[in-house]
């Protein structure tokens, strides 16, 4: 039985993977807007994501526990991108792109250094959400920030405690997943109360 939920897990998480930003996207090229998205939020995420991927190439777990990594990074880039251009500042992401590049090298150059990271991506991680929990606090407005992409996080988080739990076992990985479930959660409940919100005004 525990295989057989294992491999359900994986593959429900890999789906809501393919398409986690999506709808984050769309929101933001049908607006020609990023209002309601911070910037700060997505590049903090991007870094723990990426921090999260090296160190799970790095101790050489299963591929199955962080496929979804490489698929919600590239998806993250386009929507920075995708922000960026609507912003004006389409040649910064070309220095957060070179920042970013550097740091997936500078993570292995020491076992140390990639185990700080990974102690350190939970504040990181934690960071990204709590940054767009406090821009959506400030402008009272969910504006393009969609609830369906963070309540898919919110998913994805909780599938991932149970493969963790079922695989590696491995403490600093799950403390992670527990509080991105929880901080995931309380974003998603925000746009829907911004949302609604602007629906009544």
């Amino acid at each position: 039985m525990a295989p057989g939920l294992l491999d359900l897990v994986h593959l429900t998480t890999w789906a809501v993977c393919a398409v986690i930003k999506l709808p984050q996207l769309v929101a933001v090229l049908r607006a020609r807007s990023a209002w309601g998205l911070s910037v700060g939020s997505l590049l903090l995420e991007l870094a723990g994501f990426l921090v999260f991927l090296r160190y799970q190439i790095y101790y050489g777990y299963p591929l199955e526990t962080y496929l979804e990594y490489p698929i919600i990074i590239a998806q993250d880039v386009i929507l920075l991108f995708c922000i960026m251009h609507f912003s004006g500042k389409t040649k910064r992401a070309l220095f957060y792109a070179l920042v970013f590049w550097v740091g997936w090298y500078m993570l292995t150059l020491q076992k140390w250094i990639i185990d700080l990271a990974m102690n350190l991506c939970t504040f990181i991680s934690a960071a990204s959400k709590v940054v767009q929990l406090q821009h959506l606090w400030q402008t009272k407005d969910s504006g393009q920030a969609s609830a369906l992409t963070w309540g898919m996080s919110a998913y994805t988080c909780a599938a991932r405690i149970i493969t963790t739990v079922m695989t590696t076992n491995d403490l600093a990985v799950l403390i992670c997943f527990i509080i991105m479930l929880i901080l995931n959660i309380w974003v998603t409940a925000t746009i829907l109360h911004y949302s609604k919100t602007k629906k009544t005004d």
